[in-house]
């Protein structure tokens, strides 16, 4: 992403750069259509890949084909590069979180599909899209991981193990790449405003926020903000980081004064 954005000169553009070339996997799930249709609504030249039969953002070309399967990541990224012109950005939303066992019973064969999608397909991304990305000079990724990774999540460890995973990628491939101009983050979010988390009943959106100090679920914009801000200059500086969007959960509440 250049260093001046926005205003001529500035470097505090806290939004992508007009004119970026973003690719954004998950990009017909709730998250990543909200993120793309920011992203066309802010001058990006943005793309999106999902698998086969899900709906983009309107007027957002979305590349079909399953992250899961290694073979069709490397032709997939190449075909959005293509689409765009190239690639400053990529932001992978790409995940699945429906998975749900006690881990002592939980089916290896259902624990590895989401490590699959939520880990391996992100590093398969990353890894396809890093020729365009060092050709701009000036790129980023972003990783969109959860608290699960740090905090855990009982009856979900095949979700907590691969979103920790996207966590140690991070820092590794901004490790590795800084020097090429790479930089490379992850959000961190707790519920946000998904449909499924919506359709979630009252009794357990209301338990699940029990420990939030702010009581309620993320907007999408608050992600997808976080999001536009780790792509746009204004964190030029900033690589190998987690940004954690909770609303406090994990804050001491007890004590004298409250």
């Amino acid at each position: 992403m250049s260093s001046t954005g926005g205003e001529a000169g500035s470097g505090w553009a806290t939004v992508p750069v007009t004119g970026a070339r973003v690719v954004v996997t998950g990009a017909a799930g709730g998250l990543g259509r909200a993120l793309c249709a920011a992203l066309a609504e802010l001058g990006a030249r943005v793309v999106g890949i999902d698998r086969p039969g899900g709906e983009g953002a309107p007027g957002v070309p979305l590349v079909e084909a399953d992250l899961a399967d290694d073979s069709r990541v490397p032709p997939a990224v190449e075909r959005a590069a293509e689409t765009v012109g190239g690639l400053d950005a990529v932001v992978g939303a790409a995940g699945v979180v429906d998975t749900i066992h006690r881990a002592r019973s939980f089916p290896m064969d259902a624990f590895r599909a989401d490590v699959e999608v939520n880990l391996l397909a992100q590093f398969a991304v990353a890894q396809a899209a890093y020729p365009a990305l060092k050709e701009s000079g000036t790129s980023a990724i972003v990783f969109v991981s959860s608290i699960a990774a740090q905090d855990g999540l009982p009856g979900q460890a095949s979700y907590a193990a691969s979103k920790a995973g996207v966590l140690g990628l991070t820092r590794t491939l901004a490790a590795e790449w800084a020097a090429d101009g790479v930089r490379v983050n992850a959000v961190v979010p707790g519920l946000f405003a998904t449909p499924k988390v919506l359709a979630m009943p009252d009794s357990a959106r209301t338990r699940l926020l029990a420990s939030v100090p702010m009581g309620r679920v993320a907007t999408l914009g608050e992600v997808v903000g976080s999001i536009l801000y780790l792509l746009s200059p204004a964190a030029g500086y900033t690589t190998g980081q987690a940004l954690r969007l909770d609303g406090g959960a994990g804050l001491t509440l007890g004590g004298l004064y409250r």
